[in-house]
């Protein structure tokens, strides 16, 4: 009799076989639950399906995240669009740069349109086809999983009946044990025993063959398994890496691009401006001298010379250069407060104010006085002497931008507004790059040689 056909491919005898291994499968794990049957253990394997499913719940949030961003890009697009719109609405015809304002209108949609696409084709479309092996792993793990259950199952059916055997396998029928038996007339009772023996042998055969079949299909499939997981765990992270540097790529020259139109825009509706910083700084020559800088308070008040020529512009550190004699001696210059010490006696009395009657006086003392005060003009021109070199290696001032404060002892400590004279380092290989040597002006003009010297970063200020 042909068994019922219950659908495409599927029949009676195939819905009886599903149904019995569900029961079996059932009955197998609740002995298992209920401690009265082992069940098959494997901690790499149980390792690798938690690293599986937290692998899978990243990268399905990952999707679902990008998808967002997608998304808002795409609003994004719409938004800027309208906006975009919007403003060349407004833009009169006979305004300057009408032309321009609809080029940017229509590479700002071009280039919008460019980074959506870029970020499905290189993005999304890679996560999609990341995340589409997924579901066949987990599917198959959940095989591997039944497949466990009838191995157990067969396990424990080939260990009973093998148990059976051997508690019969020294036991002699005596007497009958059922009804047919006593039925059975004596000299037919050794055929049906015999019978049930052979019984019992084909149900010890079939448990062993459903046992090694079980066994050969839980293998098969936790080979692969085995094999699978760990590399699909080790491959998240280059997948990882990929997609993030190419999310960053991508935004990064969508915004390189999207601001090259409206720079653009900007040179050639805007006027070029006066910048005084850069105006001071090409005014430098490429020797790093200081550039002459006019100042129309001293051109007025110089006066001109008297054959009519234009008046040269005093030069403190050429002037005080001008004063030394051919032989390197110092000039002897006049001092208000050291022509008034010298006239001072050596025990600290006031000294007496000469008459005109005195003209007695001999010659010997005048000279004896003379060379006394030439003596100490000389002590007191030292210190200005050591300046003088001072200023010939300052060839530039700059002027303080911004405050700084010193974060070390050799460190200059200015304010917004301060000039600073910029001097030479000692040893050249010293000098850091952006870092500048110098005396702030105003300590100079009080101290001289004990004004404070320090490093200070050149981006603070600002050359004069």
């Amino acid at each position: 009799m042909a068994e019922l056909n219950l659908g495409k491919g599927l029949t009676a005898g195939k819905v009886a076989s599903n149904v019995q291994k569900k029961l079996t499968r059932a009955q197998e794990k609740v002995l298992q639950k209920l401690g009265k049957a082992d069940e098959t253990k494997d901690v790499a394997f149980e390792e690798g399906v938690i690293n599986f499913n937290k692998q899978y719940a990243e990268g399905s949030k990952l999707q679902r995240d990008l998808r967002a961003y997608l998304e808002a890009v795409k609003a994004m697009h719409e938004s800027s669009k309208n906006l975009q719109s919007c403003l060349a609405d407004m833009y009169e015809p006979d305004w300057y740069g009408r032309n321009e304002v609809d080029s940017i209108v229509e590479d700002c949609d071009v280039l919008w349109t460019d980074y959506h696409q870029k970020l499905v084709d290189h993005a999304l479309i890679s996560m999609d086809t990341y995340l589409g092996q997924f579901p066949d792993i987990k599917a198959r793990i959940a095989k591997r999983d039944r497949k466990l259950v009838d191995y157990d199952s067969a396990r424990h059916n080939y260990a009973a009946t093998h148990k059976t055997k051997k508690k019969d396998g020294g036991i002699k029928i005596t007497k009958p044990s059922s009804l047919l038996e006593r039925a059975t007339p004596g000299w037919a009772q050794g055929i049906l025993s015999a019978h049930n023996v052979a019984q019992s042998s084909l149900s010890r055969s079939q448990a062993e063959e459903e046992l090694e079949r079980a066994q050969k299909v839980f293998e098969e499939i936790n080979i692969d398994l085995q094999e699978e997981l760990p590399s699909l765990w080790n491959s998240r992270v280059g997948f990882y890496v990929s997609t993030f540097q190419s999310l960053a790529g991508f935004e990064e020259k969508f915004h390189k691009e999207m601001s090259r139109p409206e720079d653009s825009a900007a040179h050639e509706e805007t006027p070029e401006r006066y910048d005084p910083i850069a105006a001071a700084t090409e005014g430098w020559g490429d020797d790093g001298t200081q550039p002459v800088r006019y100042d129309p308070i001293a051109a007025a008040t110089e006066g001109w010379g008297d054959d009519g020529t234009q008046p040269v512009r005093y030069d403190p550190v050429a002037a005080a250069q001008e004063g030394w004699e051919a032989d390197d001696n110092q000039p002897a210059h006049y001092d208000n407060v050291t022509e008034a010490q010298e006239g001072w006696g050596d025990d600290g009395s006031q000294p007496v104010r000469e008459v005109p009657a005195a003209e007695d006086e001999t010659p010997a003392a005048e000279a004896e006085a003379e060379a006394e005060a030439e003596a100490e003009a000389e002590a007191e021109a030292e210190a200005p002497a050591e300046t003088t070199e001072e200023e010939e290696a300052a060839p530039a001032a700059v002027q303080v931008m911004h405050d700084y404060a010193a974060n070390d002892t050799d460190e200059l400590e200015m304010k917004a507004g301060d000039v600073v004279l910029v001097l030479t380092f000692d040893n050249p290989e010293e000098q850091d790059d952006g870092w500048l040597m110098g005396i702030k002006q105003d300590d100079w003009q009080q101290n001289k040689e004990n004004a404070v010297k320090g490093v200070f970063p050149e981006n603070f200020t600002q050359r004069l």
